[in-house]
C-alpha cells in the first residue's frame, strides 16, 4: 500500500522492508516445505540439517520472491491419463493433499506430524478434526515477543487494563499452529499482524469492547480505507491520512497493511483486501438483524458466516508461506469453492467453542447452536448437536473437493496451497480447543 501524506501524522516505527529475521526465526521441530519435480511426499517430523532460511531485503518493488519452481515440474506431477482419470485415483489423489489420521485416506502430505496422544478431552464430542502436535515452542514464544512489542509500541492496540485479555488470545501459538510452513518468523508476523488487527476491529466496532451496530457501516468503511486506500484531491487526502491514526483498528490495519504489502505481489494484497470486504459485508449483515432483532432462518445465518468468517486468514497461506499461488488458479471456481468450504468449516468451530461463552455475554448473540434451537424449535443440546453434524458434513466436502482439485490441476503450487489450507483448517481447531482462557465446552455429554 502506498504510504499516505502523514506529515500531519505521528509517525510510529516503521520497518522499512521485512528484514532478515534472527537466528531464532528458523527452529528445530519445525518442518520446512519444498516443492518437489515429481507428485508431493510427506515432510519429515524433524527438519533437514540445512542452514537457517531467513528473508533477504526485498527487492525495489517491495516483494518478497517465490520459490523458483521450473516449468517442467508442473508437466512432472501430473498424472498420467485425462482429468477423468485423474479423480477415479481416489486414496491416492488425497493421499498428496491431506492430513489426517482417519476419513478418505488421510496419511499423505502432512505440513505437521498428527498428535500421537488421543483427542483432547476439551475437544467437542463428535467433531470431525486432525489433532496435532503442539506448535514450536521457540517460535512461538518468538511471535508472541514480536506481536506484543508491535501492539504496544507501533499501533497503540489496547490499553494497559487489557494486556490479560491479549495474552488470552495467544496469537503466537495461534499463527505457528497455523502455518507451519512459513519459512521465518517475519512471514509469520505478516498472518500475525493482521489477525490482531481484525480482532481489535471485532471487538471495538462489533462486540463487547465498545462496539455496536448502529453507525458500523462507517466506522467499517473508514477503517477498510487502511487497507484499500483512498484516491482523492490533495486537499482531502491529507485529513483522510490523518485519520488512519485516530482509532486503534485503523492504526492496526494501517501497519499491519503495510508490513503485509511490502512481502505481497499486487495480486496477492488485492486478494486480502477482497476477503476483508467480504468479511466487513457479513459484520453489517449480523448488525442489521441485531438492529432489526431479527432471527434469522439457519440458511441464512450460514450465508451470513459465509462471510462473516476466518477466509482472509487462509486465503494468505501462500504470502505467509514465501510463494504464490497465480491469480488465475485462485480464481478458479473449484479453488474458490475448496477455500468457501475450509472458511465456513472453521467458523463453525468457533461458533460452537465460544457457544458458552457468548452465552453469557449481554443479549442474544447469534451463533449456529442458538439459531438452530430457535428456528427448528429443539432445545440447546439437540441444536448444538445439529450444529456438529453441520460442521463435519463442511469439513468432509472441503476434503473431498480439495482432493477433486489436486487431480484435476496437480500443478506444485496448487497442491502446496491446498496443502497450506488444510493446514491452517486443523491449527485453527488446536488454538480452539486448547486456548481455556477464551473457551468452555457446555455439559451436554
Amino acid at each position: 500500500m502506498p504510504v499516505p501524506d502523514l506529515s500531519q501524522a505521528p509517525s510510529p516505527t516503521v520497518r522499512q522492508g521485512v528484514a532478515a529475521a534472527p537466528a531464532v526465526s528458523d527452529v528445530a521441530g519445525t518442518p520446512r516445505l519444498t516443492l518437489p519435480s515429481g507428485p508431493p511426499v510427506p515432510l519429515p517430523a524433524a527438519p533437514p540439517e540445512a542452514p537457517p532460511v531467513s528473508v533477504p531485503d526485498p527487492p525495489a518493488d517491495g516483494r518478497v520472491p517465490p520459490p523458483s519452481v521450473p516449468e517442467s515440474a508442473v508437466a512432472e506431477a501430473a498424472p498420467e491419463g485425462p482429468p477423468s482419470a485423474a479423480v477415479g485415483m481416489g486414496h491416492d489423489v488425497l493421499d498428496r493433499v491431506l492430513r489426517g489420521p482417519s476419513g478418505l485416506g488421510t496419511s499423505g502430505l502432512r505440513l505437521v506430524p498428527s498428535a500421537e496422544a488421543p483427542h483432547s478431552p476439551t475437544a467437542v464430542p463428535g467433531l470431525y478434526h486432525h489433532p496435532v502436535a503442539e506448535p514450536d515452542p521457540v517460535r512461538v514464544a518468538e511471535v508472541s515477543r514480536r506481536i506484543k512489542d508491535w501492539a504496544v509500541h507501533e499501533v497503540e492496540l489496547y490499553p494497559p487494563e487489557w494486556e490479560d485479555q491479549f495474552d488470552g488470545f495467544a496469537l503466537g501459538r495461534y499463527m505457528v499452529a497455523c502455518h507451519p510452513d512459513a519459512p521465518t518468523v517475519d512471514h509469520l508476523m505478516l498472518a500475525t499482524r493482521l489477525m490482531a488487527a481484525e480482532n481489535a476491529l471485532d471487538d471495538c466496532y462489533c462486540e463487547d469492547h465498545g462496539g455496536s451496530p448502529v453507525g458500523l457501516g462507517g466506522r467499517l468503511l473508514l477503517a477498510h480505507t487502511a487497507l484499500d486506500p483512498l484516491h482523492t484531491t490533495r486537499e482531502h487526502q491529507a485529513p483522510w491520512a490523518q485519520s488512519l491514526f485516530s482509532d486503534a483498528p485503523r492504526r492496526a490495519y494501517r501497519s499491519a497493511m503495510d508490513y503485509f504489502v511490502r512481502a505481497a505481489s499486487a495480486s496477492q494484497a488485492d486478494r486480502y483486501r477482497h476477503d476483508m470486504a467480504r468479511l466487513h459485508l457479513g459484520y453489517l449483515a449480523e448488525a442489521a438483524w441485531a438492529q432489526t432483532e431479527y432471527m434469522p432462518e439457519v440458511w441464512e445465518y450460514l450465508a451470513m458466516r459465509q462471510f462473516n468468517n476466518f477466509r482472509p486468514c487462509p486465503t494468505i497461506t501462500d504470502t505467509v508461506g514465501g510463494y504464490e499461488l497465480p491469480a488465475d488458479l485462485h480464481a478458479r471456481p473449484a479453488m474458490q469453492r475448496v477455500i468457501a468450504l475450509a472458511s465456513n468449516a472453521t467458523t463453525i468451530v468457533n461458533d460452537l467453542y465460544s457457544y458458552t461463552k457468548e452465552l453469557d455475554s449481554p443479549g442474544v448473540h447469534l451463533n449456529l447452536p442458538v439459531v438452530i434451537a430457535d428456528r427448528e424449535k429443539c432445545d440447546a443440546r439437540e441444536a448444538y448437536l445439529k450444529a456438529i453434524e453441520i460442521h463435519n458434513e463442511l469439513m468432509r466436502d472441503f476434503e473431498a473437493e480439495a482432493a477433486g482439485l489436486a487431480a484435476a490441476c496437480p500443478a506444485p503450487q496448487v497442491i502446496r496451497f491446498l496443502r497450506g489450507v488444510a493446514a491452517w483448517v486443523d491449527g485453527n481447531h488446536h488454538w480452539h480447543q486448547t486456548n481455556t482462557y477464551r473457551y468452555t465446552l457446555p455439559d451436554f455429554w
